[in-house]
């Protein structure tokens, strides 16, 4: 089983950086993708961004203000973030999949974190 601990979510003010991360433990060795995932109230669950096989992919809405990356070993995922805005407002999850270059789609992801909290207020 793999274990997925997100920390770091906080309420900030638009432009503002946050950087929130991913405890990762637990058996990896079939690991092959890592990402990041977020959920508005009333909205559906959305990919931020992802790591995989050297390659990382960010959504459109946030490519030019976040960026994601992995330590060697696999144990901590970031994702940095900045000049964030009040639609950033979400609860994001950290997301593991056996599948190589997963992406962004959610349904591609077999395990996940409980969430942290991030607020952005204007």
């Amino acid at each position: 089983q793999v274990q997925l601990v997100e920390s770091g979510g906080d309420s900030v003010q638009a432009g503002g950086s946050l950087n929130i991360s991913c405890a990762i433990s637990g058996d990896k060795s079939r690991l092959r993708s890592m990402g990041w995932f977020r959920q508005a109230p009333g909205k559906e669950r959305e990919g931020v961004a992802y790591v995989s096989g050297g390659r990382t992919r960010l959504a459109d809405s946030v490519k030019d203000r976040f960026s994601v990356s992995i330590n060697y070993a696999w144990t901590t995922l970031h994702l940095q973030m900045s000049v964030l805005q009040p639609e950033d407002t979400a609860m994001y999850y950290c997301a593991a999949s056996t599948t190589w270059y997963a992406d962004l789609a959610p349904q591609d992801y077999n395990y996940w974190g409980r969430g942290t909290q991030v607020t952005v207020s204007s």
